[in-house]
C-alpha cells in the first residue's frame, strides 16, 4: 500500500483541511476556487484561464479515467489539451483513483501532475470547502508538504494575462484566399483556435498587448483568459481603436469583459465566479436557453453598459451578465464558452454567427 505524504489546505480565513499529496511535492499559494463539472479535468487543469489558482473539483472521484497523450498537430495546437501546459496552481480533490481506464489514457493524474511540477491534494471534503467559499467566497488559500509554508498570495493584484498570452505573433494559414481573422490572445483555450480554423479562415494570433489595428484582417476575436481584467488596459485601448471600424468582433468569457471596457462598461469580481458545464443563460429578448460551459470570476456591470450596447444573453440562476452586443455595428461576445471544451457545446453557432460577418 503507497503511503502519501500529508498534505494541508490552509485559507486565508484560518481554515485547515488535512490531505494527502499525489502530485508533485511542492508548497504553493493561489486563489482556491471551485469547479462542479463532473469530468473534464485535463482540459480544465490546462486552461489559462485558471492560472494563478488552486482549482478544487466538487465530483468527489477524480483520475479515474487517466489523461490522454500530450501530441500536437503541425500547427503546434494541442490534440486533446487546452494549452502546452498545466495552468492551475494546484488541484483539490476528494477521492484519487489511482487505477485508470479509457481508450485514450497514456497515464495517470498523478503522474502528469509530477512531469509538470503541480502539486495535488486529495483526502479533502470538498462539499465542506465548497460550502464555506458560497458562503465566504473565492479566498486566498495555500497548500503546505513538509511543513514548507509559502506566503499568501492574491493572484489577481497579478496581469495574470501578461503570463499565458502567446509572445509573438503565430498565423495558422487558412485556404488560398480565406478571411483573415486576428485573435487577441489573453490565455486563449486551443479549442477555440480549433473551432475557428475548421470554419475555413486564416488566423493571426497576436499577444494581449500587440497592436493589431496595424494590420490587415477582416475580424477580430477577443479570446478568454486568467485574472483581472482591469490589468489588461492596454488590449482595451486598442480594442476601443478597432470599435471606431465596423470589422466583425467577437469576444469570449475574458474577451467578452475587455470589450465591454473598451465601450465604456464597468467590471466587477464575482463573490465565487462561475465554473461549471451547467450554467443556464438565455437569449435576451426570447425565452430561448442554453446550457454552458464556463470558467470566470468577473462579470460586466449590466448598468453601466452605453447606450450603443445591450445585453445580449443573462445567466438564469443570479441574473448576471453572459454577453453583450452593439446595437448596430457587428460586435458581440459571451461571457461562457461556446467551444465548450470539455462540456456542452449548445452555444458553438456563436462562431458560425461570427465567420458569417466576415
Amino acid at each position: 500500500m503507497q503511503k502519501d505524504k500529508t498534505a494541508i489546505l490552509i485559507l486565508d480565513d484560518g481554515s485547515v483541511f488535512q490531505g494527502f499529496s499525489f502530485g508533485y511535492e511542492k508548497s504553493v499559494a493561489g486563489e482556491v476556487v471551485f469547479n462542479t463539472a463532473m469530468m473534464g479535468y485535463p482540459e480544465s487543469l490546462t486552461d489559462p484561464s485558471y492560472a494563478g489558482q488552486l482549482m478544487t473539483l466538487t465530483f468527489p472521484l477524480v483520475g479515474n479515467y487517466g489523461v490522454p497523450s500530450r501530441t500536437f498537430s503541425k500547427n503546434g495546437v494541442a490534440t486533446f489539451m487546452e494549452s502546452e501546459r498545466i495552468h492551475a496552481e494546484a488541484i483539490i480533490i476528494s477521492d484519487y483513483s489511482r487505477e485508470y481506464s479509457h481508450w485514450n489514457a497514456e497515464e495517470s493524474l498523478g503522474d502528469w501532475l509530477k512531469s509538470e511540477q503541480v502539486p495535488g491534494i486529495y483526502g479533502i471534503d470538498t462539499r465542506a470547502l465548497t460550502k464555506l467559499l458560497r458562503e465566504k467566497g473565492s479566498m486566498k488559500g495555500k497548500i503546505v508538504i513538509d511543513n514548507q509554508d509559502v506566503e499568501f498570495i492574491d493572484p489577481n493584484l497579478i496581469n495574470q494575462v501578461a503570463r499565458v498570452s502567446c509572445k509573438e505573433v503565430i498565423t495558422y494559414p487558412g485556404p488560398e484566399g480565406s478571411k483573415r481573422v486576428v485573435l487577441l490572445d489573453c490565455g486563449v483555450k486551443h479549442n477555440i483556435i480549433r473551432s475557428l480554423l475548421k470554419r475555413n479562415i486564416t488566423l493571426i494570433r497576436v499577444p494581449w498587448d500587440y497592436d493589431f489595428n496595424q494590420l490587415e484582417f477582416d475580424g477580430l476575436f477577443l479570446s478568454n483568459g486568467p485574472g483581472d481584467p482591469d490589468t489588461c488596459d492596454a488590449a482595451v485601448q486598442h480594442i476601443r481603436k478597432a470599435l471606431e471600424g465596423n470589422k466583425p468582433i467577437c469576444g469570449i468569457c475574458m474577451g467578452n469583459q475587455l470589450l465591454a471596457k473598451a465601450g465604456g462598461a464597468k467590471i466587477y469580481k464575482l463573490k465565487y465566479g462561475h465554473r461549471s458545464h451547467n450554467q443556464p443563460v438565455r437569449l435576451v429578448g426570447t425565452n430561448q436557453c442554453f446550457i454552458t460551459s464556463q470558467n470566470h470570476g468577473y462579470a460586466v456591470d449590466n448598468e453601466s453598459l452605453g447606450i450603443d450596447w445591450e445585453p445580449l444573453f443573462v445567466n438564469m440562476n443570479d441574473g448576471t451578465n453572459e454577453g453583450i452586443k452593439h446595437k448596430s455595428k457587428p460586435f458581440f461576445s459571451a461571457q461562457f464558452h461556446p467551444e465548450a471544451c470539455s462540456g456542452p457545446t449548445d452555444t458553438e453557432f456563436m462562431f458560425d454567427k461570427f465567420v458569417e460577418m466576415l
